[in-house]
Protein backbone atom coordinates (compact mmCIF):
# COMPACT_ATOMS: atom_id res chain seq x y z
CA UNK A 1 0.00 0.00 0.00
CA UNK A 2 2.90 2.34 0.79
CA UNK A 3 4.27 1.80 -2.70
CA UNK A 4 0.92 2.73 -4.22
CA UNK A 5 0.66 5.85 -2.08
CA UNK A 6 4.16 6.84 -3.07
CA UNK A 7 3.30 6.33 -6.71
CA UNK A 8 0.15 8.45 -6.53
CA UNK A 9 1.95 11.21 -4.64
CA UNK A 10 4.61 11.30 -7.35
CA UNK A 11 1.86 11.58 -9.96
CA UNK A 12 0.19 14.36 -8.02
CA UNK A 13 3.51 16.18 -7.75
CA UNK A 14 4.14 15.96 -11.45
CA UNK A 15 7.22 13.73 -11.14
CA UNK A 16 5.72 11.11 -13.46
CA UNK A 17 3.78 11.96 -16.58
CA UNK A 18 0.40 10.20 -16.39
CA UNK A 19 0.24 9.36 -20.07
CA UNK A 20 3.68 7.75 -19.93
CA UNK A 21 2.66 5.63 -16.98
CA UNK A 22 -0.58 4.57 -18.64
CA UNK A 23 1.25 3.49 -21.75
CA UNK A 24 3.51 1.31 -19.59
CA UNK A 25 0.50 -0.26 -17.97
CA UNK A 26 -1.42 -0.76 -21.22
CA UNK A 27 -1.00 -4.50 -20.94
CA UNK A 28 -2.76 -4.36 -17.61
CA UNK A 29 -5.66 -2.50 -19.15
CA UNK A 30 -6.16 -5.26 -21.65
CA UNK A 31 -6.37 -7.81 -18.89
CA UNK A 32 -9.25 -5.96 -17.27
CA UNK A 33 -11.28 -6.79 -20.38
CA UNK A 34 -14.27 -5.08 -21.89
CA UNK A 35 -12.33 -2.56 -23.91
CA UNK A 36 -15.53 -1.62 -25.66
CA UNK A 37 -16.88 -0.34 -22.38
CA UNK A 38 -14.22 2.37 -22.38
CA UNK A 39 -15.57 4.03 -25.50
CA UNK A 40 -19.19 2.98 -25.43
CA UNK A 41 -19.36 2.90 -21.62
CA UNK A 42 -21.82 0.82 -19.66
CA UNK A 43 -24.83 1.19 -17.48
CA UNK A 44 -25.37 1.89 -13.83
CA UNK A 45 -23.86 -0.59 -11.41
CA UNK A 46 -24.98 0.87 -8.10
CA UNK A 47 -28.24 1.37 -6.24
CA UNK A 48 -30.24 4.47 -7.03
CA UNK A 49 -29.13 7.73 -5.48
CA UNK A 50 -32.38 9.48 -6.40
CA UNK A 51 -34.27 10.14 -3.19
CA UNK A 52 -38.00 9.58 -3.15
CA UNK A 53 -38.05 6.89 -5.85
CA UNK A 54 -40.13 5.00 -6.55
CA UNK A 55 -42.91 7.55 -6.21
CA UNK A 56 -45.50 4.80 -5.74
CA UNK A 57 -45.66 1.02 -5.56
CA UNK A 58 -44.29 -0.30 -8.88
CA UNK A 59 -46.10 -2.97 -10.85
CA UNK A 60 -43.00 -3.78 -12.93
CA UNK A 61 -39.37 -4.05 -11.89
CA UNK A 62 -37.79 -4.47 -15.31
CA UNK A 63 -38.47 -3.93 -19.02
CA UNK A 64 -37.81 -5.98 -22.16
CA UNK A 65 -38.48 -4.08 -25.40
CA UNK A 66 -38.71 -6.32 -28.49
CA UNK A 67 -38.06 -3.55 -30.98
CA UNK A 68 -39.03 -4.21 -34.60
CA UNK A 69 -36.84 -1.76 -36.53
CA UNK A 70 -38.42 -0.35 -39.68
CA UNK A 71 -42.10 -0.22 -38.74
CA UNK A 72 -44.34 -3.33 -38.91
CA UNK A 73 -47.66 -2.90 -40.66
CA UNK A 74 -50.56 -2.79 -38.21
CA UNK A 75 -52.98 -3.73 -41.01
CA UNK A 76 -51.11 -6.99 -41.59
CA UNK A 77 -50.43 -7.96 -37.98
CA UNK A 78 -52.81 -6.87 -35.20
CA UNK A 79 -55.41 -4.46 -36.67
CA UNK A 80 -57.53 -6.18 -39.36
CA UNK A 81 -59.35 -3.94 -41.86
CA UNK A 82 -61.68 -6.06 -44.04
CA UNK A 83 -63.14 -2.87 -45.57
CA UNK A 84 -59.92 -2.50 -47.57
CA UNK A 85 -60.93 -5.53 -49.64
CA UNK A 86 -63.94 -3.63 -50.99
CA UNK A 87 -61.66 -0.76 -51.99
CA UNK A 88 -58.92 -2.95 -53.47
CA UNK A 89 -57.18 -1.07 -56.27
CA UNK A 90 -59.21 2.10 -55.69
CA UNK A 91 -58.28 5.48 -54.33
CA UNK A 92 -59.04 5.71 -50.60
CA UNK A 93 -61.08 8.87 -49.89
CA UNK A 94 -59.56 9.28 -46.43
CA UNK A 95 -56.12 9.91 -47.93
CA UNK A 96 -56.76 12.86 -50.24
CA UNK A 97 -57.35 15.47 -47.55
CA UNK A 98 -54.89 13.99 -45.04
CA UNK A 99 -51.77 13.22 -47.08
CA UNK A 100 -49.42 15.42 -45.09
CA UNK A 101 -50.74 14.21 -41.74
CA UNK A 102 -50.46 10.56 -42.73
CA UNK A 103 -47.11 10.59 -44.45
CA UNK A 104 -45.42 13.55 -42.80
CA UNK A 105 -44.79 15.20 -46.16
CA UNK A 106 -46.34 15.30 -49.66
CA UNK A 107 -45.78 11.96 -51.36
CA UNK A 108 -47.42 10.05 -54.23
CA UNK A 109 -50.26 7.87 -52.94
CA UNK A 110 -51.15 4.47 -54.31
CA UNK A 111 -54.50 2.73 -54.19
CA UNK A 112 -55.99 0.61 -51.42
CA UNK A 113 -53.91 -2.44 -50.51
CA UNK A 114 -55.83 -5.06 -48.46
CA UNK A 115 -53.76 -7.44 -46.39
CA UNK A 116 -52.69 -10.65 -48.14
CA UNK A 117 -52.88 -12.53 -44.81
CA UNK A 118 -55.87 -13.97 -43.00
CA UNK A 119 -56.90 -12.94 -39.51
CA UNK A 120 -58.55 -15.14 -36.87
CA UNK A 121 -59.72 -14.69 -33.30
CA UNK A 122 -57.61 -16.29 -30.59
CA UNK A 123 -57.70 -16.93 -26.86
CA UNK A 124 -60.51 -16.41 -24.42
CA UNK A 125 -60.37 -12.69 -25.19
CA UNK A 126 -61.04 -13.28 -28.91
CA UNK A 127 -58.25 -11.00 -30.09
CA UNK A 128 -57.75 -10.84 -33.86
CA UNK A 129 -54.22 -11.78 -34.93
CA UNK A 130 -52.78 -12.27 -38.40
CA UNK A 131 -51.61 -15.68 -39.54
CA UNK A 132 -48.13 -14.11 -39.58
CA UNK A 133 -47.98 -14.73 -35.81
CA UNK A 134 -49.32 -18.23 -35.02
CA UNK A 135 -47.15 -18.60 -31.89
CA UNK A 136 -47.83 -15.14 -30.43
CA UNK A 137 -51.53 -15.74 -31.16
CA UNK A 138 -51.47 -18.48 -28.52
CA UNK A 139 -50.37 -15.89 -25.92
CA UNK A 140 -53.01 -13.21 -26.64
CA UNK A 141 -54.65 -13.63 -23.25
CA UNK A 142 -51.44 -12.16 -21.81
CA UNK A 143 -51.30 -9.24 -24.27
CA UNK A 144 -52.50 -5.67 -23.90
CA UNK A 145 -52.83 -4.48 -27.49
CA UNK A 146 -52.72 -0.76 -28.29
CA UNK A 147 -54.13 -0.16 -31.77
CA UNK A 148 -54.14 3.63 -31.46
CA UNK A 149 -50.44 4.53 -31.32
CA UNK A 150 -49.15 7.65 -33.09
CA UNK A 151 -45.94 9.64 -33.24
CA UNK A 152 -44.41 12.74 -34.85
CA UNK A 153 -41.32 11.50 -36.68
CA UNK A 154 -41.69 10.20 -40.22
CA UNK A 155 -38.14 9.00 -40.95
CA UNK A 156 -36.50 5.94 -39.39
CA UNK A 157 -33.65 7.73 -37.66
CA UNK A 158 -35.92 10.33 -36.07
CA UNK A 159 -38.72 7.83 -35.43
CA UNK A 160 -36.43 5.41 -33.60
CA UNK A 161 -34.94 8.29 -31.64
CA UNK A 162 -38.44 9.42 -30.66
CA UNK A 163 -39.55 5.93 -29.64
CA UNK A 164 -36.47 5.37 -27.49
CA UNK A 165 -35.82 8.87 -26.12
CA UNK A 166 -39.04 10.86 -26.52
CA UNK A 167 -37.55 13.29 -29.04
CA UNK A 168 -36.99 12.79 -32.74
CA UNK A 169 -35.11 16.08 -33.14
CA UNK A 170 -32.74 16.49 -30.19
CA UNK A 171 -30.31 14.27 -28.34
CA UNK A 172 -32.06 13.07 -25.19
CA UNK A 173 -31.43 10.22 -22.74
CA UNK A 174 -32.77 6.84 -23.77
CA UNK A 175 -35.64 5.36 -21.79
CA UNK A 176 -33.33 2.67 -20.42
CA UNK A 177 -30.93 5.37 -19.26
CA UNK A 178 -33.73 7.18 -17.43
CA UNK A 179 -34.77 3.94 -15.73
CA UNK A 180 -31.29 3.00 -14.57
CA UNK A 181 -30.57 6.58 -13.48
CA UNK A 182 -33.73 6.70 -11.38
CA UNK A 183 -34.01 3.13 -10.13
CA UNK A 184 -30.46 1.83 -10.32
CA UNK A 185 -29.78 -1.84 -10.93
CA UNK A 186 -30.61 -4.95 -8.95
CA UNK A 187 -27.21 -6.47 -9.75
CA UNK A 188 -23.99 -4.47 -9.36
CA UNK A 189 -22.09 -7.06 -11.38
CA UNK A 190 -24.01 -6.50 -14.62
CA UNK A 191 -24.93 -3.39 -16.63
CA UNK A 192 -28.34 -1.96 -15.85
CA UNK A 193 -29.26 -1.19 -19.48
CA UNK A 194 -28.35 -3.67 -22.24
CA UNK A 195 -29.05 -3.52 -26.00
CA UNK A 196 -28.98 -6.80 -27.94
CA UNK A 197 -28.44 -6.71 -31.70
CA UNK A 198 -28.04 -3.85 -34.14
CA UNK A 199 -30.51 -1.23 -35.30
CA UNK A 200 -31.08 -0.29 -38.96
CA UNK A 201 -28.08 1.08 -40.79
CA UNK A 202 -29.47 4.60 -41.12
CA UNK A 203 -30.18 4.82 -37.37
CA UNK A 204 -27.43 6.14 -35.07
CA UNK A 205 -27.38 3.67 -32.18
CA UNK A 206 -24.99 5.88 -30.20
CA UNK A 207 -27.75 8.50 -30.03
CA UNK A 208 -30.70 6.15 -29.68
CA UNK A 209 -29.25 4.37 -26.62
CA UNK A 210 -27.29 7.32 -25.25
CA UNK A 211 -27.52 8.76 -21.75
CA UNK A 212 -27.16 12.26 -23.34
CA UNK A 213 -26.94 14.78 -20.49
CA UNK A 214 -27.48 12.16 -17.77
CA UNK A 215 -24.24 10.84 -16.25
CA UNK A 216 -22.45 8.84 -18.92
CA UNK A 217 -22.44 5.60 -16.93
CA UNK A 218 -26.17 5.21 -17.57
CA UNK A 219 -25.95 4.76 -21.35
CA UNK A 220 -26.83 1.42 -22.91
CA UNK A 221 -24.27 -1.36 -23.17
CA UNK A 222 -24.58 -2.54 -26.77
CA UNK A 223 -23.93 -6.21 -27.53
CA UNK A 224 -24.37 -6.75 -31.27
CA UNK A 225 -22.67 -10.15 -31.50
CA UNK A 226 -23.91 -13.00 -29.29
CA UNK A 227 -21.10 -15.31 -30.43
CA UNK A 228 -18.73 -13.06 -28.49
CA UNK A 229 -20.96 -10.58 -26.66
CA UNK A 230 -18.14 -9.14 -24.55
CA UNK A 231 -14.60 -9.54 -25.95
CA UNK A 232 -11.72 -10.31 -23.59
CA UNK A 233 -14.03 -10.98 -20.67
CA UNK A 234 -11.71 -13.38 -18.86
CA UNK A 235 -8.46 -12.16 -17.35
CA UNK A 236 -5.17 -14.08 -17.65
CA UNK A 237 -4.02 -12.63 -14.29
CA UNK A 238 -4.61 -13.99 -10.83
CA UNK A 239 -7.49 -12.19 -9.14
CA UNK A 240 -5.27 -10.67 -6.41
CA UNK A 241 -2.81 -9.27 -9.01
CA UNK A 242 -5.59 -7.88 -11.13
CA UNK A 243 -7.29 -6.29 -8.12
CA UNK A 244 -4.03 -4.63 -7.04
CA UNK A 245 -3.39 -3.31 -10.54
CA UNK A 246 -6.93 -1.98 -10.81
CA UNK A 247 -6.63 -0.26 -7.40
CA UNK A 248 -3.58 1.65 -8.60
CA UNK A 249 -5.31 2.70 -11.79
CA UNK A 250 -8.36 3.76 -9.80
CA UNK A 251 -6.25 6.11 -7.67
CA UNK A 252 -4.56 7.58 -10.73
CA UNK A 253 -7.88 8.15 -12.47
CA UNK A 254 -9.38 9.79 -9.40
CA UNK A 255 -6.43 12.18 -9.23
CA UNK A 256 -6.97 13.03 -12.87
CA UNK A 257 -10.71 13.36 -12.27
CA UNK A 258 -10.21 16.02 -9.61
CA UNK A 259 -8.25 18.17 -12.08
CA UNK A 260 -10.95 18.17 -14.76
CA UNK A 261 -13.91 20.50 -15.10
CA UNK A 262 -16.03 17.99 -17.02
CA UNK A 263 -16.23 14.73 -15.10
CA UNK A 264 -19.14 12.66 -16.45
CA UNK A 265 -17.30 10.82 -19.23
CA UNK A 266 -14.24 10.12 -17.08
CA UNK A 267 -16.40 8.96 -14.18
CA UNK A 268 -18.05 6.53 -16.58
CA UNK A 269 -14.65 5.23 -17.66
CA UNK A 270 -13.56 4.73 -14.06
CA UNK A 271 -16.78 2.88 -13.24
CA UNK A 272 -16.36 0.84 -16.43
CA UNK A 273 -13.11 -0.62 -15.08
CA UNK A 274 -14.81 -1.62 -11.85
CA UNK A 275 -17.84 -2.98 -13.66
CA UNK A 276 -15.63 -4.94 -16.04
CA UNK A 277 -13.80 -6.48 -13.10
CA UNK A 278 -17.03 -7.48 -11.38
CA UNK A 279 -18.53 -8.83 -14.61
CA UNK A 280 -15.74 -11.31 -15.24
CA UNK A 281 -17.44 -13.93 -13.11
CA UNK A 282 -21.13 -13.12 -13.32
CA UNK A 283 -21.34 -12.06 -16.97
CA UNK A 284 -19.67 -15.26 -18.12
CA UNK A 285 -22.43 -17.22 -16.44
CA UNK A 286 -25.22 -14.88 -17.62
CA UNK A 287 -24.16 -15.13 -21.28
CA UNK A 288 -23.68 -18.91 -21.20
CA UNK A 289 -26.67 -19.91 -23.34
CA UNK A 290 -25.31 -23.44 -23.65
CA UNK A 291 -26.34 -24.04 -20.05
CA UNK A 292 -30.03 -23.80 -21.00
CA UNK A 293 -31.98 -27.05 -21.28
CA UNK A 294 -32.93 -28.47 -24.66
CA UNK A 295 -36.59 -27.93 -23.81
CA UNK A 296 -35.97 -24.23 -23.21
CA UNK A 297 -33.91 -23.89 -26.38
CA UNK A 298 -36.73 -25.50 -28.38
CA UNK A 299 -39.22 -23.14 -26.77
CA UNK A 300 -37.31 -20.14 -28.16
CA UNK A 301 -36.32 -21.82 -31.43
CA UNK A 302 -32.74 -21.11 -30.43
CA UNK A 303 -31.22 -23.86 -32.57
CA UNK A 304 -33.35 -23.35 -35.66
CA UNK A 305 -31.80 -21.75 -38.74
CA UNK A 306 -34.65 -19.23 -39.11
CA UNK A 307 -35.48 -18.38 -35.50
CA UNK A 308 -32.08 -19.06 -33.94
CA UNK A 309 -30.64 -15.56 -33.93
CA UNK A 310 -33.62 -13.77 -32.41
CA UNK A 311 -34.41 -16.79 -30.24
CA UNK A 312 -31.00 -16.60 -28.60
CA UNK A 313 -31.40 -12.84 -28.09
CA UNK A 314 -34.78 -13.34 -26.39
CA UNK A 315 -33.37 -16.13 -24.24
CA UNK A 316 -30.47 -13.93 -23.21
CA UNK A 317 -32.89 -11.09 -22.43
CA UNK A 318 -34.72 -13.39 -20.02
CA UNK A 319 -31.43 -14.46 -18.43
CA UNK A 320 -30.38 -10.84 -17.97
CA UNK A 321 -33.59 -9.59 -16.36
CA UNK A 322 -33.64 -12.74 -14.24
CA UNK A 323 -30.27 -11.62 -12.89
CA UNK A 324 -31.29 -8.06 -12.14
CA UNK A 325 -30.72 -6.06 -15.35
CA UNK A 326 -33.23 -3.21 -15.39
CA UNK A 327 -33.86 -2.71 -19.12
CA UNK A 328 -33.09 -4.84 -22.19
CA UNK A 329 -33.80 -3.82 -25.80
CA UNK A 330 -33.90 -6.74 -28.26
CA UNK A 331 -33.53 -5.39 -31.79
CA UNK A 332 -34.77 -7.00 -35.00
CA UNK A 333 -34.28 -5.59 -38.50
CA UNK A 334 -35.72 -4.85 -41.05
CA UNK A 335 -39.51 -4.31 -41.28
CA UNK A 336 -39.26 -1.44 -43.77
CA UNK A 337 -41.10 -3.00 -46.73
CA UNK A 338 -41.61 -0.19 -49.24
CA UNK A 339 -41.77 -2.99 -51.78
CA UNK A 340 -42.35 -6.73 -51.68
CA UNK A 341 -44.37 -6.58 -48.47
CA UNK A 342 -45.40 -10.23 -48.60
CA UNK A 343 -41.87 -11.63 -48.72
CA UNK A 344 -40.41 -9.11 -46.26
CA UNK A 345 -43.05 -9.27 -43.53
CA UNK A 346 -43.37 -13.05 -43.87
CA UNK A 347 -39.62 -13.51 -43.39
CA UNK A 348 -39.50 -11.12 -40.42
CA UNK A 349 -42.49 -12.69 -38.69
CA UNK A 350 -41.04 -16.20 -39.07
CA UNK A 351 -37.82 -15.03 -37.42
CA UNK A 352 -39.43 -13.43 -34.34
CA UNK A 353 -42.81 -15.12 -33.77
CA UNK A 354 -41.67 -18.25 -31.94
CA UNK A 355 -38.89 -16.51 -29.96
CA UNK A 356 -41.24 -13.80 -28.65
CA UNK A 357 -43.95 -16.33 -27.75
CA UNK A 358 -41.24 -18.41 -26.09
CA UNK A 359 -40.09 -15.40 -24.09
CA UNK A 360 -43.62 -14.75 -22.80
CA UNK A 361 -44.11 -18.43 -21.95
CA UNK A 362 -40.75 -18.73 -20.23
CA UNK A 363 -41.21 -15.57 -18.16
CA UNK A 364 -44.64 -16.77 -17.05
CA UNK A 365 -43.42 -20.26 -16.15
CA UNK A 366 -40.65 -18.75 -14.02
CA UNK A 367 -42.98 -16.32 -12.25
CA UNK A 368 -41.28 -13.32 -13.84
CA UNK A 369 -44.02 -12.02 -16.14
CA UNK A 370 -46.03 -10.39 -13.37
CA UNK A 371 -43.25 -7.88 -12.65
CA UNK A 372 -41.54 -7.79 -16.06
CA UNK A 373 -42.99 -5.44 -18.68
CA UNK A 374 -42.58 -6.81 -22.22
CA UNK A 375 -43.10 -4.34 -25.10
CA UNK A 376 -43.44 -5.15 -28.82
CA UNK A 377 -43.49 -2.68 -31.70
CA UNK A 378 -41.58 -0.47 -34.11
CA UNK A 379 -41.06 3.25 -34.56
CA UNK A 380 -44.26 3.74 -36.61
CA UNK A 381 -46.72 1.81 -38.80
CA UNK A 382 -47.53 1.48 -42.49
CA UNK A 383 -50.11 2.93 -44.89
CA UNK A 384 -53.27 1.10 -46.05
CA UNK A 385 -52.43 1.96 -49.65
CA UNK A 386 -49.64 0.73 -51.86
CA UNK A 387 -46.25 2.25 -52.39
CA UNK A 388 -45.09 1.14 -55.80
CA UNK A 389 -46.65 -2.16 -56.75
CA UNK A 390 -46.61 -4.17 -53.55
CA UNK A 391 -45.22 -2.16 -50.63
CA UNK A 392 -46.46 0.15 -47.90
CA UNK A 393 -45.15 3.58 -46.89
CA UNK A 394 -44.58 4.93 -43.37
CA UNK A 395 -47.57 5.88 -41.24
CA UNK A 396 -47.10 8.04 -38.14
CA UNK A 397 -50.83 8.65 -37.64
CA UNK A 398 -51.79 5.12 -36.58
CA UNK A 399 -49.97 1.94 -35.65
CA UNK A 400 -50.13 -0.97 -33.21
CA UNK A 401 -47.96 -1.99 -30.28
CA UNK A 402 -48.57 -4.46 -27.47
CA UNK A 403 -47.47 -4.82 -23.87
CA UNK A 404 -47.53 -7.85 -21.60
CA UNK A 405 -47.02 -8.49 -17.88
CA UNK A 406 -45.85 -5.78 -15.50
CA UNK A 407 -49.24 -4.45 -14.42
CA UNK A 408 -51.13 -4.09 -17.72
CA UNK A 409 -54.52 -5.60 -18.52
CA UNK A 410 -54.39 -9.02 -20.12
CA UNK A 411 -56.37 -9.95 -23.20
CA UNK A 412 -57.26 -6.29 -23.66
CA UNK A 413 -57.49 -4.03 -26.72
CA UNK A 414 -57.10 -0.27 -26.37
CA UNK A 415 -57.95 2.25 -29.08
CA UNK A 416 -59.61 2.18 -32.48
CA UNK A 417 -58.47 3.21 -35.93
CA UNK A 418 -60.68 4.13 -38.87
CA UNK A 419 -62.07 1.53 -41.28
CA UNK A 420 -58.85 1.61 -43.31
CA UNK A 421 -56.31 1.66 -40.47
CA UNK A 422 -55.00 5.05 -41.56
CA UNK A 423 -55.90 7.24 -38.58
CA UNK A 424 -56.79 6.92 -34.90
CA UNK A 425 -60.44 7.64 -34.12
CA UNK A 426 -60.52 6.69 -30.42
CA UNK A 427 -58.02 6.22 -27.59
CA UNK A 428 -55.17 8.17 -29.23
CA UNK A 429 -51.90 7.12 -27.59
CA UNK A 430 -48.84 9.18 -28.43
CA UNK A 431 -45.31 7.93 -27.77
CA UNK A 432 -45.17 10.42 -24.86
CA UNK A 433 -48.23 8.70 -23.38
CA UNK A 434 -46.57 5.30 -23.79
CA UNK A 435 -43.46 6.54 -21.98
CA UNK A 436 -45.54 8.09 -19.19
CA UNK A 437 -47.33 4.76 -18.75
CA UNK A 438 -44.11 2.73 -18.72
CA UNK A 439 -42.65 4.99 -16.04
CA UNK A 440 -45.89 4.75 -14.05
CA UNK A 441 -45.74 0.95 -14.13
CA UNK A 442 -42.15 1.18 -12.87
CA UNK A 443 -43.30 3.29 -9.92
CA UNK A 444 -42.33 6.69 -11.35
CA UNK A 445 -44.46 9.81 -11.81
CA UNK A 446 -43.21 11.09 -15.17
CA UNK A 447 -43.98 14.73 -14.31
CA UNK A 448 -41.86 14.60 -11.13
CA UNK A 449 -38.96 12.62 -12.60
CA UNK A 450 -36.65 15.35 -13.94
CA UNK A 451 -32.99 16.16 -14.48
CA UNK A 452 -31.61 19.69 -14.36
CA UNK A 453 -29.50 20.52 -17.41
CA UNK A 454 -28.72 23.77 -19.25
CA UNK A 455 -30.93 25.82 -16.96
CA UNK A 456 -34.11 23.75 -17.26
CA UNK A 457 -35.64 20.55 -15.93
CA UNK A 458 -35.85 17.76 -18.51
CA UNK A 459 -37.90 14.61 -18.38
CA UNK A 460 -38.45 11.59 -20.65
CA UNK A 461 -41.88 12.89 -21.70
CA UNK A 462 -40.67 16.50 -22.22
CA UNK A 463 -43.75 18.65 -21.38
CA UNK A 464 -46.25 16.10 -22.68
CA UNK A 465 -47.60 12.67 -21.84
CA UNK A 466 -50.57 11.23 -19.99
CA UNK A 467 -50.68 7.84 -18.30
CA UNK A 468 -52.99 5.54 -20.27
CA UNK A 469 -55.07 4.40 -17.30
CA UNK A 470 -57.33 2.28 -19.51
CA UNK A 471 -54.60 -0.32 -19.98
CA UNK A 472 -53.63 -0.62 -16.30
CA UNK A 473 -54.67 -3.80 -14.51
Amino acid sequence: MAARQSLTSRIAGGEIDRRRLLSCLAGGFGSVGLASLLSDSAADASPTTITGLPHHEPRAKRVIFCFMNGGPSQIDTFDPKPELTRWDGKRLPVLDQNTNKLLGKPRPLGNAFPTPWKFAKHGQCGMDVSELFPHVAKRVDDLCLIRSMCCDSFFHAQGTLEMMTGSGLFLRPSMGSWLTYGLGTENRNLPGFVVLGNVMGNVDATKVFSSAFLPAEFQGTQLPNLKEPIPNLRSPLAESDQRAQLDVMQQLNELHLRRRAETSALSARIEAFELAYRMQTEASEAFDLASESQATRRLYGADDKITGDYGQKCMLARRLVERGVRCVVVNHVNWDQHSDLMAGHAKNAREVDQPIAGLLTDLKQRGLLDDTLVIWGGEFGRTPNTEGKNGRDHNTAAFSMWLAGGGVKRGHIHGVTDEFGAFVVDGRTHVHDLHATILHLMGINHERFTYRYGGRDYRLTDVFGTVVKGILA
